[in-house]
């Protein structure tokens, strides 16, 4: 490629147009010298003398007579590889699957109404979502996922973020549970029953437990599952405590989800603090128009899902 100058083509379009050194000088911008300095090496680089003088006009070879045929789309194409990309988006037209990384609860209670708004906004978008098993960063590198959902707990110090809520712990049994009979939950009363852990692989130091350590004692856990959803179900059916976030209790879309479900979610006698669920993804789709809107649209139903929760009174952040 060092041999290969791109400006020819643009200069080689212009003298088979014009047939005519002036003319293609005038076109371009050159003095009529630098024309026929540049006619030359196109001559030297093609192998071909490409324009022949013919009484007071020039006339194009057999292979110049090929060449123009090709050349304006050829020259279109260069000049457009080489331009900014045009940055006009039709969400209407888009024909795209996106891969979305997140935990069950957000499925279950935002999935459906994040599914319809796109749906509607844009008919040819599918919405993939992929297990939250871990947070492996990898995923989000290479393409495999689009954007992720939830707590940012990733080492790769590139990834971008935006906040959509601030959630909390709570503690959720059955409905008729007899931790339910008091005036309220005791750290006492709470420790007296065993409990379901929620852990994915990967994960730290389970901040409701450092909570307990620091009341000198410690849960008793009868069962680990991976997922909250599994964890909400397992209390269903059985005398054990489970801890999960109040967003997955309910929200503007599903406000009784957890009596649905047969539970009653309650607050915890323990103190652990609020943490942040946000949006991640990697800056190589920072600018893509597509994953910009698919960001928008999720901030908004985050927005319209959990409304006192989110951004704690701060305005929303641009995504």
């Amino acid at each position: 490629m060092s041999r290969v100058d791109l400006n020819l083509l643009t200069a080689l379009d212009a003298l088979l147009t014009e047939r005519s050194v002036t003319a293609a000088a005038q076109r371009l911008n050159l003095s009529v010298s630098a024309m026929s300095r540049t006619l030359a090496r196109l001559r030297t680089a093609t192998g071909d003398r490409l324009l022949l003088q013919a009484g007071r006009s020039l006339v194009l070879t057999p292979y110049a007579e090929q060449l123009s045929h090709r050349l304006p789309a050829l020259t279109r194409e260069a000049e457009a590889l080489l331009k900014p990309p045009d940055h006009r988006f039709d969400v209407a037209a888009l024909e795209h699957s996106f891969a979305v990384r997140a935990g069950e609860g957000f499925i279950d209670l935002v999935g459906a109404a994040l599914t319809d708004r796109i749906s509607r906004a844009a008919p040819g978008v599918q919405l993939r979502f992929t297990p939250k098993s871990d947070w492996d960063a990898q995923p989000l590198r290479d393409g495999t996922i689009d954007v992720e959902i939830g707590t940012v707990r990733t080492s790769a110090p590139e990834m971008l973020t935006r906040l959509l809520l601030r959630d909390r712990y709570v503690g959720v049994c059955r409905l008729d549970h007899p931790i339910l009979s008091g005036a309220g939950v005791s750290v006492g009363r709470w420790l007296e029953f065993d409990h379901v852990l929620t852990a994915r692989p990967g994960e730290g130091s389970n901040p409701v437990d450092v909570a307990v350590a620091d009341c000198g004692t410690k849960r008793r856990i009868s069962i680990v599952v991976p997922s909250y959803t599994s964890a909400m179900q397992v209390a269903r059916r059985s005398d054990l405590l489970a801890v999960i976030p109040h967003s997955c209790v309910g929200n503007s879309f599903a406000p009784d989800h957890a009596a649905a479900n047969g539970l009653q979610w309650f607050e915890l006698p323990v103190s652990t603090a609020a943490f942040n669920v946000s949006a991640i993804w990697h800056p190589r789709l920072d600018g893509d128009p597509a994953h910009r809107w698919l960001r928008g649209e999720i901030l908004e139903v985050c927005l319209r899902a959990y409304p006192r929760n989110a951004f704690c009174g701060l305005p929303p952040p641009t995504m």
